[in-house]
């Protein structure tokens, strides 16, 4: 684990990472792991919509009684499944045609969900580009949380007061990242080009007319506002339980330099999640995050059959793998957090 206060690790000498990816490459690829598995997302995917549809069906039934809002944390939990499928098309994990990939993506994302395929497949690319990189990855950017102690030397007011207790407020705050996504989303249509507006755009509004039908015509009004309330606040928390012990308190590649190779890059600024079954199902095959680095395309149900080859190259190279428990994983990104909050806090 790197020191907070420096937030950043020398990269090792060019020479010594050179060909560091390519046996690895070729032993993955030999054992069929990049291979698409088309029919394991066919019932993956069946078996998202059939339960969303189950649980619309609920919602008209139960609609009149204050029961229905069991079925919030319900389909709290199927919209990130279906996020989980929008993140997979993303990166062709689930077909190698773009056009298939793309239509996947847009109904998984801004039909389904409200949240912009384009805006997010771009910002989650760069991100697997450049981990962890303060320069170039969006997701380690100064903004309601920082990650490192030179980010948050430069706040003020509001937000010093939340750079200061960032560790306490990490998990309340991912309660508002689904609507933040959805917001996200429709501000970037002002960016895009005319073409990806005409489709991105309608579908975005589909989705937002859709919900809003639902609710309203199945339930009270007030019902309706504390069922949106707890569905929307759940799939924040669950995406953020999913996202956030992935890379928060790992290596942090220095800024001015561009010594690590593909490798080193993707292993040193990730953390793999231990458990069975039932964790790789919460956090979408998330949990094998090193792996999924160094394969962006690999299909998920194969991440955990190249995490023993990645582990043993790992080894023989003398690269750090870092792999934990669930708790301890939330436990190292919130320590990551308190401790660069700290300078603030003792002024």
């Amino acid at each position: 684990m790197p020191e907070t206060s420096a937030a950043l690790a020398e990269p090792p000498p060019r020479a010594a990472v050179a060909s560091e990816f390519a046996p690895l490459l070729r032993t993955v690829k030999d054992a069929g792991l990049l291979g698409r598995r088309q029919g394991w997302y066919g019932l993956t995917i069946a078996g998202n919509a059939l339960a969303l549809a189950g649980v619309v069906t609920g919602v008209y039934m139960l609609g009149e009684s204050w029961w229905v809002l069991l079925l919030a944390p319900v389909f709290a939990v199927l919209c990130a499944r279906t996020a989980f499928i929008g993140h997979d098309a993303g990166h062709f994990q689930i077909t190698n045609n773009r056009s298939t990939g793309r239509v996947i993506g847009l109904v998984h994302g801004n039909l389904l969900l409200g949240l912009g395929y384009g805006w997010w497949n771009d910002k989650h690319n760069r991100h697997h580009a450049n981990p962890n990189h303060i320069d170039k990855d969006p997701d380690v950017k100064a903004d309601v949380l920082v990650w490192t102690s030179g980010q948050a030397t430069d706040r003020s007011g509001l937000k010093r007061w939340l750079t200061r207790n960032q560790a306490w407020l990490f998990f309340p705050l991912t309660l508002l990242e689904g609507v933040a996504l959805k917001v996200h989303s429709l501000q970037n249509l002002r960016t895009q080009s005319l073409r990806e507006r005409l489709v991105e755009a309608p579908l975005l509004i589909a989705h937002l007319v859709a919900y809003v039908t639902l609710l309203l015509t199945s339930m009270p009004l007030g019902t309706a506002l504390v069922f949106a309330a707890i569905h929307q606040a759940l799939f924040g928390l669950h995406l953020g339980m999913a996202f956030a012990p992935n890379h928060k308190g790992m290596e942090m590649p220095d800024p001015d330099g561009e010594g690590w190779g593909h490798l080193r890059r993707q292993v040193l600024t990730s953390r793999n999640v231990r458990g069975g079954t039932l964790t790789d199902w919460f956090l979408g095959g998330l949990n094998y995050q090193i792996e999924h680095h160094l394969f962006p395309s690999m299909p998920r149900p194969n991440l955990r059959l190249a995490q023993p080859l990645v582990r043993a190259h790992c080894q023989e190279l003398g690269i750090s793998y870092a792999e934990t428990g669930l708790v301890e994983s939330y436990r190292q990104a919130l320590r990551h957090m308190y401790e660069v909050g700290e300078p603030l806090r003792v002024e």
